[in-house]
């Protein structure tokens, strides 16, 4: 294991920077998430550390070693790919051992740790069969117990569960959680996927055109984004803007938001509360709803404010004494009214 840091990476294509002077820690043995929307970077980030990619400046270094001129099989990387990439003609064991036939790892040895990688994965039984005999999810744990059983310094995954369906992805999530904290590897995991990178992520960071727009611990980005970027795409919000007063945000209607501490706010949909008279709130704002959404125990309201949306998310049951359509109030506290900047 180890940390990895990368410093002021610039990876360009043609006149686009897919990396623009990037620079980040991934510490020993955390479960880093790297997010963004498509061309952001995040893959490209992925595999300069892994070698696939040779930045034109900038540094990576693993366990404080500047690895930019080592060859990709001498970096200490187990890589797990969104297709899983396993060779239909071995067997799940074969599948396995083949990075350690690579390293020329002698019988004994092999069986052990592949008999060990089957266990950790749970998949003990299954070493005899074929890749098509197994599920999505089971493919993907062999392309996990692929990779880890070389003993790499780092575990790069690049959207591993994408080809699954929502199901197996919760299960996945658990598992790949529950394996890397057993075996305590440095990981770095790329995804689109929002709620997966706050499930199972200790760090995060988020890219946009090749810059690291926001990164640290997940709760913290979610509740303080400082970015609208960040506040809307990790997650959802709704932006206000207006006037900064002594005493808090005037909006273009005229609504005091008191409390706010900047020109641009964000709050959180599950932070506002619906009402269909007026609320002893601190901020609260006269809306129309206009449709309530069935999601289960959860449900959602979109209400029209001064020809803007706003999306309010709460209990289905605290919304059902609410009119289908009309008048209603919409409200929340000083303290999710969070400061951003546009």
């Amino acid at each position: 294991m180890a940390e990895v840091r990368v410093e002021n990476l610039v990876k360009t294509y043609g006149a686009a920077r897919a990396l623009d002077e990037v620079t980040l820690d991934f510490p020993d043995g955390g479960f880093f998430g790297l997010l963004g929307p498509s061309g952001s970077g995040k893959t490209t980030l992925l595999r300069a550390i892994a070698g696939f990619v040779l930045p034109e400046t900038g540094r990576v270094l693993i366990a404080d070693e500047p690895v930019e001129n080592v060859p990709v099989e001498k970096r200490g990387i187990g890589m797990v790919f969104q297709n899983y990439a396993l060779f239909p003609n071995m067997t799940v064991a074969e599948n396995i051992a083949f990075g350690l036939d690579v390293r020329k790892v002698g019988a004994a040895e092999k069986k052990r740790r592949v008999t060990e990688a089957l266990d950790l994965v749970q998949l003990g039984a299954f070493g005899a069969r074929k890749p098509h005999q197994l599920s999505g999810g089971q493919r993907q744990r062999v392309a996990m117990a692929r990779a880890i059983v070389t003993r790499p310094r780092v575990l790069l995954l690049d959207e591993p569960l994408s080809a699954l369906d929502k199901a197996l992805r919760v299960d996945m999530q658990i598992e790949l959680k529950r394996i890397q904290r057993e075996i305590g590897i440095t990981t770095i995991f790329v995804t689109h996927d929002q709620e997966e990178a706050l499930t199972l992520s200790d760090r995060i960071g988020i890219l946009k055109d090749g810059r690291l727009i926001r990164h640290g611990p997940p709760r913290e980005v979610y509740d303080d984004p400082r970015d609208s970027f960040t506040a809307t795409f990790l997650g959802d919000a709704r932006i206000f803007s207006g006037t900064r007063e002594a005493d808090g945000l005037r909006l273009a209607d005229g609504t005091l938001v008191p409390g706010a501490q900047g020109a641009t706010i964000a709050v959180r949909p599950e932070n506002f509360q619906l009402s269909a008279s007026e609320p002893n709130a601190p901020c609260r704002l006269r809306a129309h709803l206009v449709q309530k959404i069935f999601g289960g125990a959860l449900g959602t309201c979109l209400l029209d404010w001064q020809g803007e949306v706003i999306k309010v998310v709460g209990r289905d049951a605290d919304f059902r004494a609410l009119p289908e359509s009309g008048p209603v109030w919409v409200s929340w506290q000083p303290e999710h009214s969070v400061t951003i900047s546009p």
